[in-house]
This record gives structure tokens, C-alpha cells and sequence, in this order.
């Protein structure tokens, strides 16, 4: 008869071997308690392997239900945060379109006086040019009076008035004058041509003309802190959104006049390399160090004080100038400055003339 191997072992280990044999029934029957032990622990555990089985399935459908409600709770978030970055920067663009026709209104009505001031200081000119003849003639005339009371009077009238100091001063004050007046015609008509409405038409332009504009447009920023050096090469027109690229220009200039902290030059240069333009603005300001370089066109990124930026002058730029198949390079070191690059794809019409840069001085202080 064999034995359930755990019946065998407790056998030959508690029994005294020369003790009489047990009954074989008795065996039988402890034996066949044993298998059915035996079974009953294996169908416990069998039991217990399977519904271990049954709950690690569980857990791990709840694992991957849990991981995707995580992963898309994290695109939601990321979703939220491009949606809350397109906002703000339509926000932004819906400011500048504001400041814009709002710009372009006051530039107009401005427009209408300094156009008759203008006319009746050139008009004004001519007067004091008829006077200043009649002047002299009354002035040859004295020489024949006799000397007397009269000619005294008119000597001491003159002398009085300080005539001779008075048809220089005269011609000076009016040649200052229309200088000026000429100098207000040109910001407000560069005031005009920045902010006029962007139509969204691709058309041909002169960069040059349009950093000129913006320079006289963002002067008040620059000029307590920076002398401006152009070093301008040759470019052809560019078919581009010239307003949406001179919106590009002003926050480099102006981001540029802010990282100077003292006095400071910014250097402007252009040129063709391959078949880009390229349009380099540079500063002598405090520059920044290698890890914030990537992170500078991301929207809300800013290195002012709070209240000076929004943080979206860069990443609005960085948007404009992808939308022109372009590109912005930077490059900058603490303590010496910041040149940032823009490159553009040349697009050349079928008759175009290249366009030299505008007559303008090497280095001058932007004023």
C-alpha cells in the first residue's frame, strides 16, 4: 500500500519501528484523510492563485485607466495653457490694433495743422524776406536825411529795437522753425505708416525704410539711453506684412534700450547672405546667460521687473517671423550685450531694383 508521502515520513518518525504494524484499514482510512487534506489545500490555493490572478488584472486595468486619465488630464492641461497663450496674445494683438488705429487717428488730425503751420511759416518767411528789403532801403534812404531831430530818432528807434540783431535773429528763428516743423511732419507720418491697419496683403517693401520709421517712432525710449550706429548693406524689397515686421523691429529695439542700464550704443546692420536678408540688432547692455536663451520666446517669459513687460514682445516676434518662412538667431554674453538676427527668405518680383540703404550717417546719436 502506498501512503500519502507526509503520512510516510510522520510514520517512520513518531512510531517505534519494532511496534506492531498498524491496521491496514486504519491506514486506509488516515490515508485517504491526507489526499483529501491534500486536495482541499490545493483547491484553496488554486482558488487563491486565481483570484490573486483576478485582482492584479484589476489593478492593472486600473492602472491603465489611471494612466490615461492622467495623460489626458496632462494634454487638457497643455491644451488649456495653448489656449490661454493664443487669448493673450489676441488680447495683445487686439491692443495693438487698437493702440494703432488710435495712433493713426491722432497722427491725422495732427497732420491738418502742421500742414497750414507749415505753409504760413514758409509763407511767413517770404513776408519777413520783403520786409527785411524794405528795411534795408529805408536803411540806404537815412544816409540822405540831414543830420536833426529825425534822423536821431530813428537812430535811437533802431538802436532800441536792436535792429541788427533782429533781421539775423529773425531769419534764424524761422529757418529753427520749419526745421522743426519738418521734423514733426516726419514722426507723424512715420507714426502713420507704423501703425496703419495690416491690411494681411503681402507686398513689397524696403526693410530699411521700415527700421527707419520704427526708430523714429520708438526715439523717446532710445535716445536717453543708446546712440544708434547703422551699418546698413544692400537689400532688395522683401514681399512681406511690413506693419507685422516693424512690430518685430520695435521690440527689439526697445528690449534692447531696456538692457542698457547705463549709456550704451545700439548697432543695426543688415544684409544678404544666400538668399536670406538678414536684419542684426545688437546692444551693449547686461546680456543674458546661456540658459535663459531657450526659453526667451516662450510667451510670459521675461527677464524686467514686474509691471515693464508683458513677456510676449518676443514670442509675438518669434510667431511673425516663422509666418515669413524666417528665422531669429540669438546670441549673448553677461556683462557684454545681446545681437539678435533676423532672417528672412528673399523673394524677388519679376523686375526689382535693388534698393541701397538710405542716406544716413555711419554712427549718430538717435535724438
Amino acid at each position: 500500500m502506498v501512503l500519502h508521502p507526509l503520512l510516510e515520513r510522520q510514520i517512520l518518525k513518531y512510531l517505534d519501528p519494532e511496534a506492531p504494524a498498524l491496521p491496514s484499514d486504519f491506514l486506509a482510512a488516515v490515508d485517504r484523510a491526507y489526499r483529501h487534506a491534500d486536495d482541499a489545500r490545493q483547491r484553496v490555493e488554486r482558488s487563491m492563485y486565481l483570484m490573486s490572478e483576478e485582482l492584479n488584472a484589476r489593478l492593472d486595468a486600473k492602472l491603465v485607466i489611471e494612466t490615461a486619465l492622467n495623460q489626458e488630464k496632462a494634454e487638457q492641461a497643455a491644451l488649456i495653457d495653448r489656449l490661454e497663450e493664443a487669448h493673450n496674445q489676441l488680447l495683445q494683438s487686439e491692443k495693438m490694433a487698437s493702440i494703432g488705429q488710435l495712433a493713426a487717428g491722432v497722427a491725422h488730425e495732427i497732420n491738418n495743422p502742421i500742414g497750414y503751420v507749415n505753409s504760413n511759416l514758409g509763407t511767413l518767411r517770404v513776408y519777413v524776406g520783403h520786409l527785411l528789403n524794405v528795411i534795408a532801403a529805408f536803411e540806404a534812404a537815412e544816409a540822405l536825411l540831414p543830420e536833426g531831430e529825425a534822423r536821431e530818432r530813428i537812430k535811437a528807434t533802431k538802436h532800441k529795437a536792436e535792429l541788427d540783431y533782429l533781421k539775423t535773429d529773425v531769419v534764424e528763428l524761422l529757418a529753427e522753425s520749419l526745421d522743426g516743423i519738418g521734423r514733426v511732419r516726419r514722426i507723424v507720418q512715420d507714426l502713420k505708416e507704423f501703425s496703419h491697419t495690416d491690411t494681411g496683403e503681402w507686398v513689397l517693401a524696403d526693410l530699411h525704410k521700415g527700421l527707419e520709421s520704427t526708430l523714429n517712432v520708438v526715439n523717446n525710449e532710445i535716445k536717453y539711453k543708446a546712440r544708434v550706429v547703422r551699418e546698413y548693406g544692400e537689400l532688395p524689397a522683401l514681399r512681406c506684412l511690413p506693419a507685422q515686421l516693424n512690430q518685430v523691429f520695435m521690440n527689439l529695439l526697445v528690449n534692447a534700450a531696456h538692457a542698457i542700464e547705463a549709456r550704451g550704443t545700439i548697432t543695426i546692420r543688415t544684409g544678404l547672405e544666400g538668399e536670406d536678408a538678414w536684419v542684426e540688432i545688437a546692444d551693449t547692455g547686461k546680456g543674458m546667460p546661456a540658459h535663459l536663451l531657450t526659453r526667451i520666446f516662450d510667451p510670459f517669459f521675461t527677464t524686467k521687473p514686474v509691471g515693464v513687460g508683458t513677456g510676449l514682445g518676443l514670442s509675438i516676434s518669434y510667431g511673425i517671423v516663422q509666418k515669413h518662412g524666417g528665422r531669429i538667431e540669438v546670441e549673448s554674453e553677461p556683462g557684454k550685450g545681446t545681437t539678435f538676427r533676423i532672417c528672412l527668405p528673399v523673394v524677388l518680383p519679376a523686375v526689382s531694383a535693388v534698393s541701397p540703404p538710405p542716406q544716413s550717417p555711419q554712427s549718430t546719436d538717435h535724438e
